[in-house]
C-alpha cells in the first residue's frame, strides 16, 4: 500500500485538505472541478440561493447519474480514449 498525499481541494468556495493514494489524485482532482463546474451552472440556473442549497442540487445531480450508471468522470475519460484509439487506428491506415 501506498502512502497516502495531503491535497487541498476546493469545492464551492472551502478548501478541504484531504489524504488519498497517489493514484487517486487526478480522480479527486476531476471529480471537484466537475463538481465545481456543476455549482456554476446551476448559480446561474436559480439566481438568489446560497451554496448549500447549490451544494445541495449538485449531489442531487451526481447520485442520480451515479443510479442510471453513467459517471460523467468516467465518460470523459472513455472518451478520450476512444480518440486516442481512433487516432491511432487512422494513423496505421
Amino acid at each position: 500500500m501506498s502512502e497516502l498525499i495531503p491535497v487541498n481541494i476546493v469545492v464551492g468556495d472551502r478548501t478541504y485538505r484531504l489524504k488519498i493514494e497517489p493514484a487517486d489524485e487526478e480522480m479527486v482532482r476531476k471529480t471537484a472541478n466537475l463538481i465545481n463546474e456543476k455549482i456554476s451552472s446551476f448559480k446561474l440556473q436559480f439566481a438568489g440561493k446560497d451554496m448549500q442549497d447549490y451544494i445541495s442540487m449538485v449531489l442531487l445531480w451526481f447520485a442520480t447519474e451515479q443510479k442510471q450508471g453513467t459517471s460523467p468522470v468516467d465518460a470523459q475519460e472513455a472518451l478520450q480514449k476512444i480518440r486516442d484509439l481512433t487516432a491511432l487506428v487512422e494513423k496505421s491506415l
